[in-house]
């Protein structure tokens, strides 16, 4: 392999900001051009292609670069637990059932979704689900129920957890942003046409009005500017927690492995797991008290973030030729999503379900905090928390639900 031809990682993750800040300056820009490009091409999706490109083309390299462990490893649970954070339990409860229920239909639809993908591609072409090793595809697809579930974030905790090749890993990235981002654009196309897909649903959507007026007033109630103290507390909370969890992992994990080493199956013997859990459960933990109101100050910009630097990290690693080397894993992939559809409608149907909720619900899950305010927002600008509140709640329960669907795949390929 060629040595890239950016070798320092100072330079390298001063390219990815300089990326990072052009996308989103960009995406926020009131030009009628820009806003036409973003509807159509949403920014997350070019926070993994552009760092992707100057992989390919050797201008950088993710092999070479440690840029990606000092995110998986820090940053990340420092997000995870920034993100958590900002959970609102009753601010989730007063958008009604609904909302929740068609939020858990579409984690359902993908924890048992992939699971069902393998077993219908292994019925005809068994070859496309197979692999050994850290190449068996099961382990690839692990990560792409930790990005459906969660978001970039328990996409890495998956990479790391069960342990999946770089090479299957950065296919299965670009087979995770190409389908998702097909999905995202079929449901950016129903807001256009969203009265008559309620029609269609026999759904009232009256209460996302209330909905909207609720949000204006909890985000002007909290919202402040912030002090450089209250900044330094959220950031100490952040890698506070990161410090207790790298403790308590580095513990945990290796006492498994001693004691009850047949574990190593369930991945209970690995120290991200626990990393990534114990950060996760601190997060949790911590939305019960007082520092909940930390979100006023941006505690959940600043994870954030975070997580688009360990997402421009992860486009590093992906070679955007990789997927046209196994086309098959793409029709993997578009299984996959139609069983999350399927069961998404179906669900609406029977509880007669708003389009908005369809959209936000499968959205964060999919797309997670970084595209689930955008489908949301297309509805009207002030309901874009909504996609925040659901994503943030996917933040929470994706380490968890995918890897109980990583468990399934495992099984699966073994049938």
């Amino acid at each position: 392999m060629e040595k890239p031809l950016i070798t320092n990682d100072a330079v390298v993750l001063g390219l990815l900001m300089l990326i990072l800040a052009a996308i989103f300056i960009t995406a926020s820009s009131k030009k009628s051009g820009w806003q036409k490009f973003y509807r159509f091409v949403p920014s997350v999706l070019l926070c993994y292609f552009i760092p992707s490109l100057f992989n390919t083309f050797g201008i950088i390299s993710g092999d070479e670069s440690n840029l990606y462990y000092m995110s998986s490893r820090y940053l990340l649970p420092s997000a995870l637990v920034l993100l958590t954070l900002s959970i609102d339990l009753k601010a989730i409860a007063r958008l009604g059932k609904k909302a929740i229920i068609m939020f858990f239909a579409g984690t359902v639809g993908i924890v048992i979704g992939g699971p069902l993908s393998i077993l219908i591609v292994s019925s005809f072409a068994p070859d496309i689900v197979g692999g050994v090793g850290p190449d068996a595809v099961w382990r690839g697809m692990a990560t792409i129920a930790g990005s459906w579930i969660g978001g970039g974030a328990n996409q890495a905790a998956m990479f790391e957890t069960f342990g999946a090749s770089e090479d299957l890993f950065a296919t299965m990235i670009t087979v995770d942003v190409i389908v998702a981002n097909i999905w995202m654009a079929f449901l950016l196309y129903g807001v256009g046409i969203s009265k008559k897909l309620d029609k269609r649903l026999k759904a009232d959507a009256s209460s996302i009005e209330e909905v909207k007026n609720g949000i204006e007033k909890y985000q002007a109630s909290i919202m402040k500017i912030p002090t450089l103290p209250e900044v330094m507390t959220v950031l100490a909370i952040g890698f506070g927690a990161t410090g207790i969890a790298h403790f308590g992992a580095d513990i945990i994990a290796p006492w498994i492995g001693e004691v009850a080493p047949q574990l190593d199956k369930f991945s209970l013997t690995s120290s991200f797991f626990w990393l990534v859990v114990i950060a996760t459960t601190i997060g949790l933990g911590l939305s019960f008290t007082k520092a909940r109101k930390f979100e006023g100050v941006g505690a959940s910009r600043l994870g954030s973030v975070m997580i688009y630097v360990l997402v421009a990290s992860i486009g590093m690693l992906m070679d955007v030729t990789a997927i046209f080397d196994n086309p098959g894993f793409f029709m993997v992939g578009l299984i996959w999503m139609a069983v999350h559809v399927i069961v998404l409608l179906g669900v609406a149907k029977i509880i007669k379900a708003p389009y908005f909720f369809v959209a936000v619900g499968s959205q964060a899950n999919v797309g997670g905090a970084a595209s689930a305010p955008i489908v949301a927002g297309a509805f009207h600008p002030s309901l874009a928390p909504v996609g925040v509140l659901l994503a943030v709640l996917g933040y929470a329960l994706g380490t968890y639900a995918a890897y109980i669907c990583g468990l399934l795949l495992q099984a699966a390929a073994a049938v």
